[in-house]
C-alpha cells in the first residue's frame, strides 16, 4: 500500500488536473489571461452560430460584473466566431496542452461537465457558468461541479468504474514520459485510495455528501481549490 503522503497526492492530483486544465481550456478559448503568449494555432469551427443570453442575466446568474462579461464575451467570440465549441475542439486542444500523451478521453469527461444541457454543444454561457464556479465560486460549488465531473452517469453516486475510467484517462492525458514513471496499477492504488477516504459508510459508491466532506478534511485540496481565485 502506499504511504500517507503518496496517497494525499493522489487525492488532490484529480482536484488540481481538473482546475489546471479546464482553466488551460478557458485560456485558449480567449475567456481568461494565464500569461502573455499568444497562441496562434485556429481550430475550425462547427458553422452554427449561437448568440448569447442577455448579459444582464449572466451577470445575475455568475459571480462576474457586466464589464467583465464583456471582456469575456470578446475574447469567445474571437477564438470561436461561431459562438460554440464541439466535443472534437475539446479533443484537439487538449493533444495540443498534453502532446506526449491521449488527452481525448478526459477531454470527452470534461466536455460533458461543461455541456450541461448534453446537446452536443458548449455555448458562451455554460463556459463563463464554469469559470464563476471555478474562479469565483464557494468551496461547495467547485466541489459540486468536480464531483459532476467524476460521476459519469449523472446518477448522484461515484463508483468505482467511473473512478476508475476518469483516472485512467488523467494518467493517459499526462503520458508515459511522467516523472516519477507510473506503475502499471496506479489507476487501480489510486481508486482503491480514493474509495478508502471518500467512502464513508463503505457502500461501495461515494455520494456528494461524502465527497464534500472528505474533501474539506483535506488541506491540500483546499489549497489547489484556491490556486487560481486571482487570476481575474
Amino acid at each position: 500500500m502506499w504511504a500517507e503522503g503518496e496517497s494525499e497526492g493522489l487525492q488532490t492530483l484529480g482536484i488540481v488536473v481538473v482546475v489546471c486544465s479546464s482553466l488551460k481550456l478557458l485560456h485558449y478559448l480567449g475567456l481568461i489571461d494565464l500569461s502573455d503568449d499568444k497562441i496562434e494555432d485556429e481550430l475550425e469551427m462547427t458553422t452554427v452560430c449561437h448568440r448569447p443570453e442577455g448579459l444582464e442575466q449572466l451577470e445575475a446568474q455568475t459571480n462576474f460584473t457586466k464589464r467583465e462579461l464583456q471582456v469575456l464575451y470578446r475574447g469567445f467570440k474571437n477564438e470561436c466566431p461561431s459562438g460554440v465549441v464541439n466535443e472534437e475542439t475539446f479533443k484537439q486542444i487538449y493533444a495540443q496542452f498534453f502532446p506526449h500523451g491521449d488527452a481525448s478521453m478526459y477531454a470527452h469527461y470534461l466536455f460533458n461537465a461543461f455541456d450541461t444541457a448534453q446537446n452536443g454543444s458548449v455555448k458562451f454561457e455554460d463556459f463563463v457558468m464554469a469559470l464563476s464556479i471555478l474562479l469565483r465560486g464557494t468551496v461547495h460549488e467547485k466541489l459540486r461541479w468536480t464531483f459532476n465531473l467524476y460521476d459519469i452517469n449523472k446518477d448522484g453516486y461515484i463508483n468505482k468504474e467511473e473512478m476508475m475510467d476518469i483516472v485512467k484517462a488523467i494518467y493517459d492525458m499526462m503520458g508515459k514520459y511522467t516523472y516519477p514513471v507510473l506503475k502499471e496499477d496506479a489507476p487501480r492504488q489510486h481508486v482503491e485510495v480514493f474509495f478508502q477516504k471518500m467512502d464513508k459508510n463503505k457502500d461501495g459508491v461515494v455520494t456528494l455528501d461524502e465527497f464534500i466532506e472528505s474533501c474539506q478534511e483535506d488541506d491540500n485540496i483546499m489549497r489547489s481549490l484556491q490556486l487560481f481565485e486571482n487570476v481575474m
